[in-house]
C-alpha cells in the first residue's frame, strides 16, 4: 500500500516495535495517529497498563503525532478473559493471544479506526524472520488483515532496535514484554489459580507439560486426575481442527505448526484434518491453534485443534 497522504492509525503498545512502525510510516509520508488500546486487567493484581500507556504517549510526543486511547475493556473481558477461563474449565488449553488479536488488537481497533476515518491500521507485528508472529494472526478476518500495514514485518529485531536508536525514540532500550496479551506481568498460572482454584490439577496443566520430571500424557477433568509418563508424549500422523479461517485455498497448504516455536510439519489438508507426512513429534493439544503455511512459508489460515 502506498501510504503517502494516507490517514493511518498505529496501535502504540508502549513497546519498541510499534514505536518504530509509527516512525517508519511517518517518514513515508503517512498521516499517523497513535492509538493505545486499553484492555481489561485483573482487579487486585499487579498491572502495568498505565506505564505502557505513558511510554506510548512519550513516543507520540517524540514523533509529534496525535495520540488517542481506545477503551476496549469490554471486548477484552468477553472475547479473551471469559474465553480463557471457559476453555480451561472444559479441560482445553486456549490461545488467548490469538483471540486478543482477532477481537481486540485488530477487530476492535480496526472498527474504531474506520469510524474515525482512517484509511488503514498498522501494528508492530513481525511476519517473517526470528520473531515471526504470523502464528498468532491466523484468526484475524481476511478483510482486516488485508487492511493492515506491518511496517516492521520483514525486519529482524536487531534492525528494529537500531532504527529506534536512530530515530531517538524514548523506548529504544526498553525490554520486550514477556507476558501474554492481556495479563502483562501477571503469570497465567497465578491468574488461573485465582479464578479456578488449585484443587483440580487437570484444569491447570496441559498435555505434554512437564510436571515433577514427568510429562502429562492424559487428563480427566471430571475426576481431577493427570496421567504422567517418563517419555514426552508424541502425536500420530494427523490433527483434527475446527473453526478454520482461510486467507488462501486450503489446497495450497504444504505445512503447519501446532505450537508456537514448535516444529514445522510437512503435510496437506483433508477436510478438517491436517495429514502430516511423518509422525508428529509433539502431542497436539485440544484448544491450541494449528496454523497452515504455503510453499513460500506464507500464512494460509488456521484453526483450533480438537484431537489428534
Amino acid at each position: 500500500m502506498v501510504v503517502t497522504g494516507k490517514k493511518i492509525f498505529v496501535g502504540l503498545s508502549g513497546g519498541v516495535d510499534s514505536a518504530v512502525s509509527a516512525a517508519l510510516l511517518q517518514r513515508a509520508g503517512a498521516q499517523v495517529t497513535g492509538v493505545f488500546i486499553k484492555g481489561w486487567y485483573p482487579p487486585g493484581m499487579p498491572c502495568t497498563w498505565a506505564a505502557e500507556r505513558r511510554d506510548a504517549m512519550r513516543v507520540a510526543a517524540r514523533l509529534h503525532i496525535p495520540f488517542r486511547t481506545l477503551e476496549a475493556s469490554a471486548e477484552y473481558k468477553k472475547w479473551v478473559i471469559d474465553y480463557l477461563i471457559g476453555e480451561y474449565r472444559a479441560g482445553r488449553t486456549p490461545n488467548p493471544d490469538v483471540m486478543c488479536n482477532r477481537d481486540v488488537k485488530f477487530g476492535a481497533f480496526y472498527r474504531y479506526a474506520r469510524r474515525e476515518g482512517a484509511d488503514a491500521i498498522a501494528t508492530g507485528h513481525y511476519r517473517r524472520g526470528e520473531k515471526d508472529q504470523s502464528y498468532f494472526l491466523w484468526a484475524v478476518p481476511k478483510e482486516i488483515l488485508n487492511a493492515t500495514i506491518f511496517p516492521v514485518g520483514e525486519y529482524e529485531k536487531g534492525e528494529v532496535r537500531a532504527l529506534a536508536k536512530k530515530f531517538r525514540l524514548p523506548v529504544a532500550e526498553k525490554k520486550d514484554s514477556q507476558g501474554i496479551c492481556f495479563l502483562g506481568s501477571v503469570s497465567v498460572e497465578d491468574f488461573l489459580r485465582r479464578e479456578l482454584g488449585s484443587d483440580n490439577p487437570a484444569l491447570l496443566y496441559t498435555l505434554g507439560q512437564k510436571v515433577e520430571g514427568e510429562y502429562v500424557s492424559a487428563k480427566d477433568v471430571a475426576a481431577g486426575t493427570l496421567t504422567l509418563t517418563k517419555e514426552r508424549p508424541r502425536g500420530g500422523k494427523d490433527i483434527s481442527f475446527r473453526d478454520a479461517n482461510w486467507f488462501e485455498n486450503p489446497e495450497t497448504v504444504q505445512g503447519a505448526q501446532s505450537r508456537y516455536r514448535g516444529p514445522h510439519l510437512q503435510g496437506h489438508i483433508e477436510e478438517n484434518r491436517f495429514i502430516s507426512h511423518s509422525q508428529i513429534p509433539e502431542i497436539p493439544v485440544p484448544g491450541q491453534s494449528i496454523v497452515f503455511y504455503g510453499p513460500r512459508n506464507e500464512l494460509i489460515g488456521g484453526g483450533i485443534i480438537t484431537a489428534s
